[in-house]
């Protein structure tokens, strides 16, 4: 799977195995082609950078362990009751079960080929502050207008202000026809669906519950 990272607020793509930086990029120009629900995950013991493991816990409705979620790994039998879900459990007084979504994303000038790129919850949630929208205020934007993100090119860009990963989204400009039509067919490509799709080790790929509709007009 083909993947865009944001690890240490520095954008790379990761392609057969091979990271390759960006680092003259302060942003990158995408287009959205398809958006997972908002899950959650969990990983016991203390975080390790540069450390990649699969979740210990992870829910694809936030409402109760994945049918995938060893019976011994299940932290509680619903979301609301785990411990987890309670601010201050995690690193930096936050959740220690983190929300995050998986975008389906294409590069401008290569629209049949993507990515997947993974959106922690500071990049989801929140208000839109100085003019710098995160994801759901982004979808609200462009949704009160009358557009969807499937046909917008989306300049993504770091938070300049935050000492974690965390993105912004603005659009740059409508897609011509031609390319609202290649994202059409993409969308349908596999590629797309396992981009959107939790995986995780020794599980099976399932489709996530649609979080917040993305194509919202």
């Amino acid at each position: 799977m083909r993947r865009i990272s944001i690890r240490g607020s520095l954008f790379s793509v990761i392609e057969d195995g091979v990271r390759t930086s960006l680092f003259n990029a302060d942003f990158v120009d995408l287009v959205i082609v398809d958006a997972a629900s908002i899950s959650r995950v969990y990983y016991a013991g203390e975080y390790e950078q540069n450390v990649q493991k699969p979740p210990t816990c992870w829910s694809i409705d936030n409402q109760r362990p994945a049918q995938g979620v060893p019976k011994q790994d299940q932290q509680a039998l619903r979301c609301l009751d785990c411990t987890h879900n309670i601010r201050g459990s995690g690193r930096n007084r936050g959740r220690a079960c983190k929300f995050i979504q998986h975008l389906a994303v294409a590069f401008d000038g290569q629209l049949d080929k993507v990515y997947r790129l993974k959106l922690p919850a500071t990049s989801i949630y929140g208000k839109t502050q100085r003019g710098h929208m995160p994801m759901q205020q982004y979808v609200n934007f462009l949704s009160s207008r009358g557009s969807k993100a499937t046909c917008i090119l989306t300049r993504v860009y770091f938070d300049e202000l935050s000492n974690i990963p965390k993105l912004f989204f603005k659009p740059v400009r409508s897609l011509t026809e031609e390319e609202k039509s290649t994202v059409g067919e993409t969308s349908s490509h596999t590629s797309t669906y396992m981009a959107t799709s939790f995986i995780v080790e020794n599980s099976s790929p399932f489709k996530e519950l649609s979080g917040f509709e993305i194509n919202a007009t």
